[in-house]
């Protein structure tokens, strides 16, 4: 599932969570400190995990 950082603009507080597509567009974030949905989304850095297999 992707991870979506946001930054709450009523406690200006960083917060991070792991949400699916249809949960990220239906659903209304809301901030876990001051429970604000006064928020935007930031761009963060991803990382895959993958294995490596030898040859």
């Amino acid at each position: 599932m992707p991870h979506y950082e946001f930054f709450c603009r009523d406690c200006k507080k960083f917060f991070d969570q792991i949400l699916s597509l249809v949960d990220y567009e239906e659903g209304e974030v809301k901030c876990p400190h001051c429970d604000s949905t006064n928020i935007e989304q930031r761009w963060s850095a991803f990382s895959v995990i993958t294995s490596k297999k030898s040859a």
